[in-house]
């Protein structure tokens, strides 16, 4: 029987603002190599004989940076799922079960922005984990604990089967730390890692069994969904009435067929700014630093520059990330509480929890340099061979000027071909876009102007991606 990797996207890093936001989210950013956690997820256990093509689940904001993902690094998915609503992992879970339900396959359920470190045991956990899963058990891994760690839930073990894994004696809620301390010295306990492996009929089961409202949602939110190029589509009125429950409370703590295979692999959930620097390459001063960074008499801190210089002297303790539009400085202590933050700008209706000022889009990406009362200028970058929709504006005119590589570009039934340094007008309420027929991106600069340069204010006539 194959493995089939599940990867769960859906998730939104708060803690890990200002770089994780809602439509860009840690799992599908480069934080710890140069590859995202989606990419890292998916290439750790492709590599396995015995693992074919993964299933992802994933928000619907998010399936186009998804699937360039995986083209980047030459994966074929199995199938891209796309959750209409956020309901937990429960829902998501079982989603991806009906999909696989009737394949003779394992699910190995992964969220996708975790890190091990030592895949070869984590490997070794899996292969443990599958003679139970092969006897119909619902199988956790709990990473054996280095420290006492108040941010994570327990479980503790029972009794122990005969091939390495043990039956689940209970699941724990995140501790105080005096608690957490004497869950680390029993030797009893262990992290509750989010990761799972069983038979997709086998978790179906449990499932109706002890959360049948969440089963006949998403059943029928399966069985009504359709293909839209290569993303299937949940239905969303059946999916949106399912509980949103994690999968511990639905079925795991409920079940008697759970069992945990203890797994000392390097694990991470990276949680934190402290939990990155922790799973990355400090130099001798106890420093994580990536990007345009100067430290002088600095310690045990992480300084992260997305694009600005940033010079740090005579600290110690501190998270400093620098993105084009946000600043976060926090002591070590305080960083859980950067989801205050977030929380700050939702409450005032702001943008820098939610948006990046670079927007990424199917066919690549835009990001504002400037903004006025009347007026916006974008740098635009075209991927090779991809087009915009053929759309027209209300209240904007545009001015393109082409920075390098080619633009076919459409206004009103004309199309011209423009090269390096020529540029064109677009008038309100011109039918107008821009493609790249070249091998190479195309930039430009865009300059907006008129009474309203909201995104919204884009009538689609004909779009490539499906988009309306």
């Amino acid at each position: 029987m194959k493995i089939v990797p599940v990867l769960l996207s859906g998730g939104s890093g708060t803690r890990l603002w200002p770089l994780s936001r809602a439509v860009l989210p840690k799992q599908l950013l480069p934080l710890v190599t140069d590859r995202t956690m989606l990419q890292e997820t998916l290439l750790r256990v492709s590599k396995w004989a015995e693992v074919a093509n993964p299933v992802i689940v994933c928000g619907n904001d998010h399936r186009f940076l998804v699937a360039e993902q995986l083209r980047e690094v030459g994966i074929t998915p199995n199938s891209i799922v796309l959750e209409p609503v956020a309901r937990n992992t429960a829902p998501a879970i079982a989603a991806a079960a009906l999909q696989l339900q009737g394949q003779d396959v394992y699910m190995l359920v992964l969220p996708a922005d975790h890190v091990i470190n030592d895949v070869e045991s984590f490997e070794q956990a899996i292969h443990i984990a599958l003679t139970a899963a092969a006897d119909d058990k619902l199988v956790t891994f709990g990473i054996k604990p280095s420290k006492p760690e108040t941010g994570y839930g327990y479980i503790k073990l029972g009794n122990e089967n005969s091939a390495g894994s043990y039956q689940v004696d209970r699941f724990v809620e995140k501790p105080d730390l005096a608690t957490a301390t004497e869950y680390v010295a029993s030797g009893e306990f262990f992290w509750n890692s989010g990761m799972f492996l069983f038979k997709p009929e086998s978790f179906l089961k449990q499932l109706d069994l002890h959360a049948p409202d969440i089963a006949a949602a998403v059943n029928k939110a399966v069985s009504s969904s359709y293909k839209d190029l290569d993303f299937v589509r949940l239905d969303e009125a059946p999916f949106a009435e399912s509980p949103s429950l994690s999968i511990d409370y639905a079925v795991m703590e409920k079940t008697d067929h759970a069992v945990v295979v203890p797994a000392d692999i390097g694990w991470s959930d990276v949680g934190s700014w402290t939990s990155l620097q922790e799973v990355q390459e400090c130099d001798a001063e106890g420093n994580v630093a990536r990007g345009d960074v100067y430290l002088k008499n600095v310690q045990n801190s992480l300084v992260r520059s997305e694009g600005r210089f940033v010079a740090a002297i005579g600290v110690k303790d501190l998270i400093v990330v620098e993105t084009s539009d946000a600043v976060l400085v926090a002591s070590k202590d305080a960083a859980q509480d950067v989801k205050e933050v977030v929380e700050y700008l939702k409450q005032n209706e702001r943008s820098e929890h939610k948006i990046h000022p670079r927007a990424y889009r199917p066919w690549g990406w835009y990001e504002s340099i400037d903004m006025g009362d009347r007026h916006q200028v974008k740098r635009i970058m075209v991927k090779p061979g991809e087009k915009l929709s053929l759309q027209m504006h209300h209240h904007r005119a545009e001015h393109w000027v082409v920075v390098s590589g080619s633009a076919m570009i459409t206004v009103d039934g004309n199309t011209k071909l423009y090269s390096e340094n020529q540029s064109t007008y677009i008038p309100i309420g011109s039918t107008h876009r821009l493609e790249n027929p070249g091998k190479l991106p195309l930039h430009l600069i865009e300059v907006q102007s008129g009474s309203y340069l909201g995104e919204d204010d884009i009538v689609r006539y004909e779009d490539t991606y499906g988009r309306s």
